[in-house]
């Protein structure tokens, strides 16, 4: 610790502090524009220069390490007229539009303007005007505003892992601007426009449409990824106008992603579904609740009594919030089946009941961030999980090892110490060898029940070196993505990676799908447990008379697209509660508006465990409704036991029994063994089901600005360059793919970071949405 003395106060500082990091323990305001707590000093606006005791001239508090007995004045004489003259000079090409500025009202340059400014200028001279760039659909520029403090650089070369933009020229002629070409497509791009200091990057969905002084500030939860980021929703007459991050060093740092910050415009699309409605001879009306209500509860009632309550299940989005998962297993339940589930993109259930708990990360995020070796099976990690893979790419800056099983070499924007790219077919058998490499390295015996399915594997290179990296690491992790969970052998691939978790005394984990994949088991909204039913694969393979489908389209977020929709077009009653119209439309009898995750209270539980609770920001649009009182309504409607509750906190409050924040009771990983199977391939080729970024649930997938990005581009048909010329396929050539007895025409994309031997073909998607399996067999030849 080293001793200072700031503004005549004493402190005490670690060691490789700088001036500014002892003038904010201190509590000493030290203005400054490039200068930002999460990126690496530039020192470039020289806006915080100070007056240090015996140095010959005012010094720059953000670059300036604390010596031991060091003097510093933050507002003497000499540190004001310097700060006011870099003020000046900062000022002289500004141009005076403050009143038509995005960022009027909350501009540092402004703020600090009033403070280090003079009323007038003594610049006479023509001021530069520099040319706006097109950035793509999410940020807009207004670069003659620019002070070339490039912290936009600066996070995308160290936060988001890539350099987008960059500065040109030299002197009063600097510039920001992009490479020639392109625009900034970092699924963490929006985040550039909370760093700007000034007006030159500001939100293009939100341009021009209110002031920050007109905006109401209320905080929420992100309803998309597992990670739970926390936000701000900012609020004009009703009517969500922007969305930025809310900062908690222990979840989300101080970023969120594009598709956490512009998802909102999906909130009042012209899809929203405002009024209930019933389909009567074969036509769409809309009705009154109280007649959209009798008719759902006569339906399920009437459908329970002919057939039977199994003839009746239940389908749910991992998105929806805790409450609302909770009491729809309760009205399922409660009319007698067990058929209710919030994973319809899982397709291997056989650790249903086997599970001591609900899978989650086996760690916090910190313990994650912590890691210096980390083997990541089946993830698109960059667009599965953006804010998990940008903590991982710091770790890796500070010498973490971080490893790949995939089916495909998507760029992570950081180094990979070892990655086995292999077909959806061999992820089990890669993972099965980095085992037995493992317990060989470590001279341990693999679990008996494993053994007999694994000992035979042959081990390559690269599952030596993986384990190699795990066997030597002081805290390790195991984690299993998105496809991962969704593979036909998902039950084998968390077997695999639970023994050699064991094996190198690493942690193991799951990176949940969704805002709520740890909720929906805390909330009992799964086929096991009290009064086992069908999980949801079951429940589209074996037809149910009647279905409830909660927050999901399954023609878009179901395993088997096709399936889902044959098995709901031959329902006799199908009610729907959802925000949006949509396909539901075709094979739904009622539909019933329940609000989105601004318009309702509720609870998400993210992947650590943490659940993190929220309030409504605006009123439910027009005649929607929080889901969770439609389903404690229709609950009280048929007479079932339970749902006497007047606020969603006293649903959660029944869920959660007082576990707040971490339901660490209901978490575990450890899976009783069963029955799995390691063996050689089967042949043909199999299908690459991702879930791109801006088509994994309902909202984004109505969120026009994420619609126009790149990562929203129509799917194409990728192929290896070895399988396109075994078939002889060309980039861009029309190929039919063939798939549950369905089909689709696509354009090819010749991708050399795929596995051979397979295709990738994005789900969620209209334009796919009658193909089968994610990850099962497909047929592809020339359209």
């Amino acid at each position: 610790m080293l001793e200072i003395e700031i503004d005549g106060k004493p402190l005490s500082v670690a060691e490789g502090s700088t001036v500014m990091d002892a003038a904010r323990v201190v509590g000493a305001y030290v203005p400054h524009f490039c200068y930002h707590k999460k990126l690496s000093i530039a020192a470039n606006c020289r806006m915080c220069l100070v007056e240090v005791e015996k140095a010959p001239k005012p010094l720059p508090a953000c670059a300036t390490p604390v010596t031991n007995g060091m003097k510093v004045h933050t507002h003497s004489e000499m540190a004001v007229k310097a700060q006011k003259g870099v003020m000046e000079f900062l000022l002289i090409n500004h141009p005076l539009d403050c009143p038509i500025c995005d960022q009027g009202g909350e501009c540092q340059l402004q703020d600090l303007a009033v403070g280090y400014g003079d009323s007038r200028s003594r610049y006479r001279e023509e001021k530069r005007v520099v040319a706006n760039k097109d950035l793509g659909p999410l940020v807009s520029t207004d670069l003659t505003r620019c002070i070339q403090c490039t912290r936009c650089v600066r996070f995308g070369q160290e936060i988001a892992g890539i350099m987008e933009l960059g500065m040109a020229f030299r002197g009063e002629h600097s510039e920001i601007m992009s490479f020639v070409g392109r625009t900034v497509d970092s699924e963490l791009s929006g985040n550039m426009i909370d760093l700007c200091p000034v007006g030159a990057l500001t939100s293009k969905p939100f341009r021009f449409s209110a002031r920050t002084w007109e905006l109401s500030r209320r905080r929420s939860v992100s309803p998309h990824d597992s990670l739970g980021a926390n936000l701000v929703v900012q609020v004009k007459h009703d009517r969500v106008m922007r969305v930025l991050p809310l900062e908690n060093e222990e979840v989300n740092e101080c970023w969120i992603s594009d598709k956490d910050r512009f998802s909102y415009e999906g909130l009042n699309g012209e899809q929203r579904l405002t009024r209930p409605m019933l389909k009567q001879d074969g036509k769409w009306h809309e009705v009154d609740w109280q007649v959209a209500l009798d008719y759902a509860a006569h339906a399920l009632r009437d459908i329970a009594e002919k057939h039977g309550p199994a003839a009746l299940g239940a389908l749910a989005s991992p998105h929806g919030t805790l409450e609302e998962l909770y009491l729809l297993q309760r009205l399922m339940r409660g009319l007698g089946s067990g058929n209710v589930d919030c994973r319809p993109r899982q397709s291997d259930f056989r650790l249903d009941g086997k599970l001591a708990g609900a899978p989650w990360l086996g760690m916090t995020i910190a313990d994650l961030a912590a890691a210096d070796s980390v083997l990541v099976v089946g993830s698109f990690l960059r667009k599965d999980h953006p804010l998990i893979a940008q903590r991982l790419r710091q770790s890796v800056k500070r010498g973490a090892a971080l490893n790949l099983i995939h089916c495909s070499a998507d760029d992570l924007l950081t180094r990979v110490h070892v990655r086995a790219v292999v077909s959806p077919a061999d992820l089990a058998g890669a993972l099965a060898q980095v085992v037995v490499a493992a317990a060989e390295t470590k001279g341990m015996p693999i679990d008996p029940n494993l053994q007999p399915h694994i000992a035979a594997v042959r081990i390559g290179e690269e599952a030596r070196r993986i384990a190699r990296s795990l066997v030597d690491a002081k805290s390790g992790a195991v984690l299993l993505g998105n496809l991962a969970q969704q593979h036909p052998e998902a039950s084998a691939l968390h077997l695999l990676g639970q023994e050699l978790a064991r094996l190198c005394g690493a942690r193991f984990g799951v990176l949940g799908e969704a805002a709520n994949s740890v909720g929906g088991y805390v909330a009992g909204a799964v086929p096991f447990g009290q009064l086992a039913g069908l999980n949801a694969r079951e429940m589209l393979r074996e037809p149910r008379k009647g279905y409830v489908l909660l927050n999901i389209e399954p023609e878009l977020d179901c395993y088997d697209a096709g399936q889902a929709l044959a098995a709901l077009g031959a329902a006799d009653s199908v009610i729907v509660l959802t925000p949006f119209k949509g396909r539901a439309m075709e094979y739904a009898d009622c539909l019933l508006p329940v609000s989105p995750f601004t318009e309702t209270s509720g609870t998400f539980v993210n992947l650590e465990g943490r659940a993190q609770s929220f309030n409504a920001v605006v009123k439910p649009l027009e005649q929607t409704r929080p889901g969770w009182k439609v389903l404690r309504v229709l609950g009280s409607m048929l007479g079932l036991v339970g749902f006497e509750f007047d606020s969603s906190e006293a649903v959660r409050d029944a869920v959660l029994r007082g576990e707040t924040p971490f339901v660490a009771s209901r978490l575990g990983n450890q899976a009783a063994s069963v029955p799995v199977t390691v063996g050689a391939p089967s042949g043909g080729l199999r299908r690459v089901g991702e879930v791109p970024i801006y088509f994994a649930d309902p909202l984004v997938r109505r969120a026009a600005a994420l619609q126009r990005t790149r990562d929203a581009q129509p799917p194409q048909a990728g192929l290896h360059p070895d399988t396109a010329r075994q078939l002889g396929i060309g980039e861009g050539d029309p190929v039919r793919l063939r798939q549950g007895g369905a089909e689709a025409v696509l354009p090819a994309r010749i991708d050399a970071t795929l596995a051979a031997g397979c295709v990738r073909v994005a789900a969620g998607h209209p334009a796919t949405a009658a193909l089968g399996e994610l990850h099962g067999p497909i047929t592809v030849e020339r359209g």
